[in-house]
């Protein structure tokens, strides 16, 4: 199974110069590519294959005197370049033609120079090193100072080094888990009811608080965006201002992942089984419950839930988003009527009462494992999946946000 290891960096102000001229010349490299190919479109010529792009934007043109600074970066960084876009337009064609399940790719587009987050990709065939005293070693960069906060299962295959908004670096590591990293079996299952109030509601009857770290931190936000606003355009003010406001949410990032890594760790090695609900975040965020949903990041714990699952030997479901988990007695199974958020416990007509939330999640529970189960009643383990990268976006649907707030907790 591949992993992303994620370590923050300090480089030198050598270093740092020599970190803006590789984001330079990759972007340079990317956007002549692109306009290439949009060229060769509108004459009418054939698609543009990979190796003539290579030849053209990166060989022939190191020779020019407009592009000859080019060679002064590692030629695994410009090929890496090309190989972003090569898949941006793989991904775009796969999306037109009914290949790739999801919401329409544009196609691919310009990259600015002005964009806050700017990143560039060695592999082994640039030769960059770990070193023994613990430093990163880059082609035409340098020894980078790593802050190493955990070891390396096995030795990298490729090196990303990122700036983020906020003005940090990092070097995001892939490495390949050789080692079986299965995690005892337990007799424990569970299902999870995700909302607002409570971040996650377990089957079990356990209750996770929302933390909501942004909205905790809406104060400072706001002092800091209105210190931005008063800035003039183009000023030396204006861009410390803008660095300042991105800390304040890279804290509010940050903290958010910490707690979902947590969370999710601790749910994965208690329980064999894990389900939840597959909530329309993408639809919620059109509502009312916008800035409450994108706070929560669900998307990003369950599918940090599903890779650490397949990573654990833990098997992991998704119950579809329109099972009636809130409305269904979870003692009769007869199905109720829709009930307003402000409705926090309810009786069936069977004379059970029912806490919404955990009667959801129990529901939850039962549908996930009636579905991860075969015809001899056996547990059905998923395929692995990669590792998360980033916080993923459900797909969106035009009716799934009325039903997906049913199943959230009212602020």
């Amino acid at each position: 199974m591949q992993l992303r290891y994620q370590f923050r960096v300090y480089p030198t102000p050598g270093q740092q110069i020599a970190l803006a001229r590789a984001f330079g010349c990759a972007r340079v490299v990317y956007n002549d590519a692109l306009r290439a190919r949009q060229q060769a479109r509108e004459a009418g010529l054939p698609y543009l294959s990979d190796a003539e792009l290579s030849k053209r934007i990166i060989t022939e043109a190191k020779a020019t005197p407009e592009r000859a600074w080019l060679g002064d970066v590692s030629a695994v960084v410009l090929q890496q370049a090309l190989a972003d876009l090569n898949a941006a337009f793989r991904n775009f064609f796969a999306s037109v033609t009914g290949r790739r399940n999801g919401r329409k790719l544009a196609p691919p587009r310009f990259r600015s120079r002005k964009d806050h987050r700017q990143a560039i990709r060695f592999t082994k065939n640039s030769r960059f090193r770990l070193l023994d005293n613990g430093r990163l070693r880059l082609p035409k960069i340098g020894d980078l100072a790593v802050r190493w906060s955990r070891k390396l299962p096995s030795a990298p295959s490729s090196v990303a080094v990122i700036k983020d908004p906020a003005g940090r670096y990092f070097a995001s590591l892939v490495v390949t888990t050789a080692d079986d990293e299965t995690l005892p079996p337990v007799e424990s299952q569970v299902g999870i009811d995700l909302g607002l109030t409570h971040f996650a509601v377990l089957s079990d009857g356990r209750k996770i608080a929302s933390p909501k770290f942004l909205r905790r931190a809406e104060r400072k936000l706001r002092k800091v965006q209105r210190a931005l606003s008063r800035k003039a355009k183009g000023s030396n003010n204006r861009k410390k201002a803008v660095v300042r406001v991105a800390k304040a949410h890279a804290k509010v990032a940050d903290a958010r992942r910490d707690h979902h890594h947590k969370l999710s760790t601790t749910i994965i090695g208690d329980n064999q089984a894990v389900y939840v609900e597959d909530l329309c975040v993408a639809g919620l965020s059109r509502t009312r419950l916008a800035k409450s949903v994108h706070d929560a990041g669900w998307a990003q714990f369950t599918a940090m839930l599903e890779y650490k699952a397949a990573r654990y030997g833990r098997s992991f479901g998704r119950v579809g988003r329109w099972f009636p988990s809130t409305r269904m007695c979870s003692t009769c199974g007869v199905v109720s009527e829709r009930k307003p958020l402000h409705m926090r416990s309810w009786t069936c007509l069977c004379g059970a009462v029912h806490d919404r939330d955990i009667n959801a999640a129990i529901n939850v529970l039962a549908a996930g494992q009636a579905d991860n189960s075969n015809d001899r009643g056996a547990q059905v383990r998923p395929a692995s999946v990669p590792a998360q990268r980033r916080e993923a976006v459900t797909h969106p649907g035009a009716a799934c946000s009325m039903r997906s707030v049913e199943g959230i907790s009212a602020l």
